[in-house]
């Protein structure tokens, strides 16, 4: 199984608004998914995505890491004493899950799923 750490999410409270910063001040492109999320897509280093679904997103910044096999990284999780805080689900480029580790901090795994 390939693990990498590749992205961060960051819960935002006003997607546009947010999107327009990081443009302007970085010069990012990012591409908006509805009205309520926006990424940068394929940035050398780590991609950055903008969580404005009030739902979906939590309190700080999410480390997402990347695999290649997302039901192999869930059993690994779990095994080593991960606990599964959303279990898998879709988005829109593939599926992820997040879990706490040991301190409390929440990250998220997700496999790259186009279409």
């Amino acid at each position: 199984m390939v693990a990498k750490l590749n992205y961060f999410e960051l819960p935002v409270g006003d997607t546009a608004a947010s999107k327009t910063f990081f443009e302007k001040a970085f010069g990012w492109s990012l591409t908006a998914f509805g009205p309520d999320y926006a990424a940068t897509m394929g940035q050398a280093g780590s991609d950055i995505g903008l969580n404005g679904h009030v739902e979906d997103a939590i309190a700080a910044p999410l480390a997402v890491i990347e695999t290649d096999d997302l039901e192999a990284a869930l059993a690994s999780v779990e095994a080593a004493g991960g606990r599964v805080t959303r279990p898998i689900f879709a988005f829109p480029g593939g599926r992820r899950f997040h879990f706490c580790e040991p301190s409390g901090n929440e990250l998220a795994v997700y496999v790259n799923e186009p279409g």
